[in-house]
């Protein structure tokens, strides 16, 4: 399969009849309907009260995906997909999961400059080349804030036995109403009867 073929899957579902709004700059959501109490608190759940520090102002991305965390058992397995270099770096060593458990992942990203509507988070998981399992998360719109912001998915199941042990491929894909995709990456997983 192609390169281009295993991107076209990985795409977020679009509600019928819904558009996305004109996007507006920070001031003017500020000064939007300032007298408005509801729209006044929902401006305070996103921060938009305040004027937040930018926390890499020599990088020119709204949103920047540091990590994809797996959680299990107790365990935190914290993926960096901080870079380019940290993402090639997830090549070299697969995730593993222990068959059969119970596991959630958690995205941590930051939001910088403007305020971003709509993020999902899109993943794909291959086996052999088949897709075995896709997943779409609404994961909510946010606005600039110096610390990091997360979101946790709802709980998996690890499939389990012995046609299920073995090599994954999976592709995971951060994206917002405006179809930007703010990080998209590829990376293996394996399921053993133990942890390593």
């Amino acid at each position: 399969m192609s390169q281009q073929e295993n991107v076209d899957e990985l795409v977020a579902t679009q509600t019928e009849g819904y558009k996305v709004g004109e996007k507006k700059d920070i001031n003017e959501l500020k000064e939007l309907d300032a007298n408005d109490e509801s729209l006044n608190k929902w401006k305070a759940s996103l921060g938009l009260t305040g004027t937040a520090k930018e926390r890499f102002p020599d990088d020119k991305r709204t949103v920047i995906v540091q990590a994809l965390v797996l959680q299990s058992e107790g365990r935190e397995v914290v993926m960096d997909v901080s870079s380019p270099e940290a993402i090639q770096r997830l090549q070299d060593k697969p995730l593993v999961i222990k068959e059969g458990v119970d596991y959630t992942f958690k995205i941590r990203f930051v939001v910088q400059r403007e305020m971003v509507t709509g993020l999902k988070f899109l993943q794909q998981i291959k086996r052999m080349g088949l897709t075995v399992e896709k997943m779409e998360v609404m994961c909510g719109s946010y606005g600039p804030k110096y610390e990091d912001q997360e979101r946790e998915f709802p709980t998996n199941k690890a499939p389990s036995g012995m046609m299920a042990r073995g090599s994954y491929t999976i592709r995971s894909k951060f994206v917002d109403d405006d179809n930007n995709a703010h990080l998209e990456w590829a990376w293996p997983m394996e399921i053993k009867k133990e942890w390593e």
